[in-house]
């Protein structure tokens, strides 16, 4: 006989676990399924970006970041070191430790919450019944007046390019290198492209990076990506090479030889490990029966409205199988919405505030609409930037390079978009989605008395900037 229950979440990531939490919370009998196994065959909650993406991702960039600031930047604070070394192990092991207290602790609040939980793989089958398919090959039956798709995406692989788990990785393998490549080789300069080709440019590989698309990028505002570019190619070393195609591949002797097209023709690199990270899919593959009515959209993304319904009324999707950005935090806040939904509360998401980050060193954040954006839409706006060359926080960290670029309504004031690049920016951006979640003006800011020295002082002169009242720079002359 199937088990009922009131929501049943297919997913643990950021989505799902939020969704099954909050729905409990609400007072509804909630179940979760869960596929994922660890190396060792163990069942772990938490999803891609808790297992292998965001948050091992983030260990490895911090341990190498101290390894590159104690070797090039301590002797600056008068701070002498000799005989420094990468202990690639150790770093990895320490990724795996805080990867397991996440996820065992994501387990911990499901049950602490009430949730049932079910590992194993989950498929959605007609009239909301969901089929799982237990780790031991045994099968249970769950029926939920609701149901909420959170399986998330898996990476993207290209033809000339197939992953092998060795030579040839994705973002995942990327993770787990146990010694530092001599030449790397990274298709892509997204996200992962450039946060996976810092990690291993620290610790000492020479990395090459192949990005098809000639603008460095594009869903950045283009001052700001401009600043990043000029950065990662003078002074962080990555060899970003724009224009790039890549057309080819072939192993050879543990190297892997890669072919690419750019505008002098074809051209041929040779690398002892090579990153394939062109972006990310949304995954359903097993998950939706043919009879479970739910549609999909060309690109494979699961068809919803703005509060995340589908096709089939009481089933849901939320995170990266569905429409908009692949962030975690989105994915966790619509899991949260659906869940109020559900519970016959009226939520919304304001999609025009969600962050996005990149986290290399620099850090580049915005929020908002770009300056490029608005141009095209034919926007009144006004523009306000300040560098962070001349912030004293900054300076006492030596984390001089970037800027704020702050954008308003010409008319009203409002603030449109926020955009940093900068040590810290993924924690001065949430001053940009406050500010714009209150429908703040640059005056709001301009009013607002910021601590000093802090890095977030460039936020208040971008703020001033927009209307030529900067104080720790000179203002351009107004016409």
């Amino acid at each position: 006989m199937a088990q009922q229950f009131d929501v049943v979440v297919i997913g643990s990531g950021p989505g799902g676990y939020v969704a099954a939490i909050k729905a409990a919370q609400l007072g509804l009998k909630t179940a979760i399924v869960e596929k994922w196994l660890t190396k060792d065959e163990k069942p772990s909650y938490g999803g891609t970006c808790l297992n292998v993406g965001c948050i091992p991702s983030k260990a490895l960039l911090e341990s190498s970041e101290k390894f590159h600031e104690a070797q090039h930047d301590f002797e600056l604070h008068g701070i002498g070191l000799k005989d420094l070394k990468v202990d690639v192990k150790a770093m990895v092991k320490r990724k795996e430790d805080i990867v397991g207290k996440l996820t065992g602790g994501v387990a911990g609040l499901l049950k602490g919450n009430g949730v049932t939980a079910f590992e194993g793989k989950g498929m959605l089958k007609a009239n909301k019944v969901v089929e799982v398919t237990l780790h031991d090959g045994k099968t249970e039956t769950l029926e939920g007046k609701n149901v909420i798709l959170a399986t998330g995406s898996i990476p993207i692989e290209i033809p000339p390019t197939p992953t092998n788990g060795d030579t040839i990785v994705d973002s995942e393998g990327a993770l787990e290198f146990s010694s530092v490549p001599k030449r790397l080789g990274v298709i892509g300069a997204g996200v992962i492209g450039l946060e996976l080709g810092s990690v291993w440019k620290r610790l000492g590989s020479e990395v090459v990076v192949l990005e098809a698309m000639d603008t460095f990028l594009p869903a950045a505002d283009q001052a700001i990506a401009k600043d990043a570019f000029k950065f990662f190619t003078k002074k962080a070393g990555l060899d970003v090479r724009l224009g790039a195609r890549v057309t080819g591949s072939e192993v050879k002797k543990n190297k892997v030889e890669v072919t690419f097209e750019d505008s002098e023709g074809e051209k041929k690199e040779t690398f002892d490990k090579l990153i394939v990270a062109v972006g990310r899919r949304p995954y359903t593959e097993g998950c939706l029966d043919k009879g479970c009515g739910v549609s999909l959209d060309e690109r494979g993304f699961v068809q919803v409205d703005d509060q995340c319904r589908s096709t089939v009324p009481g089933v849901y999707a939320i995170g990266d199988v569905v429409r908009g950005p692949m962030l975690a935090h989105k994915g966790s806040e619509e899991g949260i919405m659906v869940a109020e939904i559900i519970a016959g509360h009226n939520a919304q998401m304001n999609y025009d505030t969600i962050p996005n980050v990149i986290y290399t060193h620099p850090e580049i954040a915005w929020v908002g609409k770009t300056e490029e954006q608005l141009k095209s839409d034919g926007a009144d706006y006004k523009v306000g930037s300040f560098s962070m060359a001349a912030i004293g926080r900054a300076m006492a960290q030596n984390a001089t390079d970037g800027q704020v670029k702050i954008i308003a309504d010409a008319k009203t004031d409002r603030i449109l978009g926020m955009h940093i690049f900068a040590s810290g920016a993924s924690e001065m951006i949430a001053q940009g989605v406050i500010a714009m979640e209150f429908a703040s003006s640059a005056e709001d800011l301009q009013l607002t008395c910021f601590a000093h020295p802090t890095n977030s002082e460039a936020v208040h002169e971008a703020a001033l900037a927009v209307d030529n009242m900067a104080i720790h720079k000179v203002n351009r002359k107004k016409r």
